[in-house]
């Protein structure tokens, strides 16, 4: 006999049971925790509608110009030393030739400072060359020295729990316009109407006229300075010019007609504008940055040594003047012992 199969209509369906058992959200209890000063006296922060590294400017920053106005301002302000040339159609050949004497000569400066265990002396792959725009260099060198959105005073606001603050508090505008004042970047609109006066003229304005090369230093290195002087702006007899036996690629002809169309202008140092004489000076400092301690070191013990003999003088002089008038009483004195022995002798006899 075969077995039963039992047949369960589809209407009425199999039901499993868990092998845990269920707790409905009305039977759990939650326990919530009491918020904390800080979080019932400040509210949380609106969602930002843009990148972080993009925030909303006034030029479109997909724009090549708008790359090239953060790339200089980010160079201005950490660059401590740059030199300023001026280029006339310059040819590739020419470019690559001088940037390979350029580097040849930065690299002996680092071989000799590391023979003489200084320190920092890897700095010839940091010194770089290159061509600018001129009218955005000069745009970003305004926004860099004028611009100062950290002494903007900030708008006065009371304490959640004064009784002067509106219960409907205004909340910071994020969405992507360039008006919210709150955006200070470099190519904010902010930054664009502070500079826009055409009085802000800086002394290095007078020099941006042109196709310009620049030459840029990690470090203020007299140095690596006077190294690119020499092969740059030769001047002999403080920046002579590599010999031809010492460096014979220095005189092909691509790099010595490439040489005939560049022309020093000035430099930059920490802030301060130079005409090509003053960089010539800052160039031919001798020992670099320690010479010229030393120098500062020697001249400070010079003026301390001159205020010491001053002050000492006074002192020094009025002892002479007290010991030569004690001289002259005790000499006094004898002379009155003298005589009155001799008196006193003529009475006795």
């Amino acid at each position: 006999m075969s077995p039963r199969l039992s047949i369960r209509p589809p209407c009425h369906p199999r039901i499993i049971k868990p092998l845990y058992p269920i707790r409905h959200a009305s039977v759990a209890a939650a326990i919530t925790p009491a918020p904390t000063f800080e979080q019932s006296t400040t509210s949380i922060p609106p969602i930002s509608r843009y990148p972080p590294t993009q925030p909303p400017s006034h030029r479109p920053p997909e724009f090549r110009k708008s790359q090239l106005h953060r790339q200089y301002a980010s160079l201005l302000r950490s660059t401590p030393l740059m030199l300023l040339f001026q280029h006339n159609n310059l040819k590739s050949t020419e470019w690559m030739g001088i940037r390979r004497e350029l580097v040849q000569a930065l690299r002996k400066v680092d071989e000799s400072r590391a023979a003489e265990g200084r320190l920092g002396a890897d700095l010839a792959d940091g010194i770089k060359i290159q061509i600018i725009q001129t009218g955005i260099f000069a745009a970003a060198l305004r926004v860099v020295e004028y611009y100062r959105p950290e002494l903007r005073p900030e708008p006065p606001s009371n304490h959640p729990t004064d009784p002067a603050t509106q219960s409907s508090t205004s909340i910071a505008n994020t969405t992507p316009t360039p008006d919210d004042p709150n955006f200070t970047h470099g190519l904010s609109r902010s930054a664009h109407g502070a500079v826009t006066d055409k009085k802000l003229a800086h002394a290095l304005t007078p020099l941006l006229a042109g196709p310009l090369v620049l030459v840029t230093f990690p470090t203020v290195s007299p140095q690596h300075m006077k190294a690119v002087l020499s092969i740059l702006s030769p001047s002999p007899p403080r920046f002579p010019a590599p010999t031809r036996r010492a460096n014979p690629g220095y005189y092909d002809m691509a790099v010595q007609t490439g040489l005939q169309k560049i022309f020093m202008l000035g430099a930059r140092v920490e802030g301060k504008v130079f005409d090509s004489e003053g960089a010539r000076w800052v160039g031919g400092i001798e020992g670099g940055l320690d010479g010229l301690r030393g120098q500062l070191v020697a001249m400070l013990q010079g003026v301390g040594a001159g205020v010491t003999t001053t002050l000492e003088s006074a002192s020094r002089n009025l002892y002479f003047t007290v010991e030569g008038r004690r001289g002259m009483l005790e000499d006094e004195e004898k002379k009155g012992l003298d005589l009155g022995s001799t008196s006193e002798a003529l009475s006795d006899s």
